[in-house]
């Protein structure tokens, strides 16, 4: 009797864009793993335990838009970082247990620190307030002691602005500018946060955490103003790799 396929997978809203899919199953391919990585896209986070139920051989899961905070209440555990941040992009089951992580923590780490080139921007600009902002923050805050602030449609609190009042900015203060939305992904390359593009220069470095299309509008348009721009992927492929490791640490089965 031959032994089932170890299964992984992605879970979110809308799933056409992933490159997951394609990373996993090129890996597995090419390290001779006998696994398999499917897009589960769920119409609620609700759907989750269901899922669980259907596909018993699923060993691990990644979480995307929209679902990095509300799975945290379907989880039995948090990693340290996950529960610091209080979002979750990567799931490991054990047993009748899944525990939550935050890999993109990990991955925005890695990836900042190679596109700054030794620079230190002592400002930033966070676009968006979802879980890869809040992993995002949680960076330039513990490891690069930077202040920051969030842009936010519907802005709380002292650390969130609105794009409204992004023209009475002076973005001279915030040399570093990332953008955690998903505005501009494929298949909607038309559209790009409301920025003041004309008050960005060669001083600013903008990070688009969008990884497909490679130059988004944000980053076409910043780069027409002399800023330095970098797309998402070198993150996503970190983030990707530091969950595999996770999936694969001690006691997994």
């Amino acid at each position: 009797m031959s032994t089932p396929l170890a299964q992984y997978g992605l879970i979110g809203l809308k799933l056409g864009h992933s490159f997951s899919q394609r990373f996993f199953t090129e890996k597995f391919a090419r390290e001779g793993i006998a696994a398999r990585y499917d897009l589960y896209e769920l119409p609620s986070v609700s759907g989750l335990p269901d899922l669980l139920d259907r596909y018993p051989d699923l060993r691990g899961l990644n979480v995307t838009i929209p679902y990095k905070e509300r799975v945290l209440p379907y989880l039995s555990d948090l990693s340290p970082e996950a529960e610091a941040v209080g979002a979750v992009n990567t799931i490991r089951r054990e047993g009748d247990r899944l525990v939550g992580h935050n890999t993109d923590i990990y991955g925005f780490e890695r990836s900042l620190h190679a596109f700054l080139q030794g620079e230190e921007p002592t400002s930033a600009l966070i676009l968006g307030t979802g879980g890869a902002a809040k992993a995002v923050s949680y960076v330039l805050e513990t490891r690069w002691h930077m202040h920051w602030q969030m842009v936010s449609r519907a802005p709380q609190g002292n650390h969130q602005l609105s794009y409204a009042a992004l023209p009475h900015v002076n973005l001279a203060d915030f040399r570093l500018i990332i953008n955690t939305t998903p505005l501009g992904m494929y298949p909607d390359t038309g559209s790009s946060p409301a920025l003041p593009y004309e008050a960005l220069g060669p001083d600013h470095r903008v990070f688009d955490l969008v990884y497909n299309p490679a130059e988004t509008l944000l980053m076409a348009q910043a780069r027409a103003q002399g800023a330095r721009v970098v797309n998402g992927m070198d993150m996503l492929i970190y983030q990707a790799e530091r969950a595999w490791e996770i999936w694969q640490g001690e006691d997994a089965g």
